[in-house]
């Protein structure tokens, strides 16, 4: 295949700008902005846990406040009744029989109200844990908002300048040989650029010296001639004056 040294130029040219732009597209999926991000969203998605499971515990304990308040309630109501029954009792095993009773309900009540304390006590702090957590929960969403503005920002500079890369290689390749684009483009589909500049001995794709052999077929090719690295087969673009 034979292509213009001024064709061979603007393929460096594009193969430069296809560099570029891969190198942008790791660029933007690498972004630290992007790892404080996800680092905060795993962050928030914790604390939410945490607060979820806060809630949980302190609706379990306000069951139990409610239990114990009704059964503290249920005692005392049994207390009131046995004192005005004391006031109008004149048996004395059945005077005996009620104030033994009035003994075991001050003790239990006494045990339900030590167990409402603990309970109370333990609901307090899980309130101030859920305080704690719902202000972590508030700055981590500051934190975030400001991250995703400033990630944001970045991708909108790597977007436009991947826009004017892309512009600019659409109208290389436009003015191209429409075969030597077609050569290109399959030796890219192989993973690899799809041409490089020949730097002395040594392909600049992929980066291996060239046997002397070789090198003096390529020396004495035609300018116009279009040669393929023996290594890896991408385009060996001879452009006098090109950057080495």
């Amino acid at each position: 295949m034979k292509a213009a040294v001024a064709q061979q130029r603007s393929l460096l040219e594009v193969a430069e700008l296809d560099a570029e732009l891969s190198k942008m597209a790791h660029r933007a999926s690498h972004l630290p902005e992007r790892e404080d991000r996800e680092r905060m969203q795993t962050d928030q998605a914790a604390a939410n846990d945490r607060l979820g499971a806060l809630r949980i515990a302190l609706e379990d304990l306000d069951t139990q406040v409610s239990r114990f308040e009704a059964e503290i309630d249920a005692v005392r109501q049994r207390e009131e009744r046995d004192r005005s029954l004391l006031q109008s009792v004149a048996d004395a095993k059945q005077l005996g029989d009620l104030q033994h009773e009035l003994g075991t309900l001050e003790r239990r009540q006494s045990d339900l109200e030590d167990s409402l304390l603990e309970v109370m006590e333990r609901r307090e702090q899980l309130q101030a844990g859920q305080t704690a957590e719902l202000a972590a929960i508030e700055t981590l969403q500051a934190d975030l908002a400001a991250t995703e503005q400033a990630l944001d920002g970045v991708l909108a500079g790597i977007d436009q300048t991947r826009r004017l890369h892309a512009s600019r290689r659409e109208e290389l390749t436009a003015a191209l040989d429409p075969e030597l684009v077609a050569l290109y483009e399959r030796q890219r589909a192989g993973g690899g650029p799809g041409a490089a500049l020949l730097q002395g001995r040594r392909c600049g794709a992929c980066r291996i010296e060239i046997d002397r052999g070789e090198l003096a077929r390529i020396s004495a090719a035609a300018d116009d001639d279009v040669l393929r690295c023996p290594e890896c087969g991408a385009i060996l673009l001879r452009v006098k004056g090109a950057s080495q």
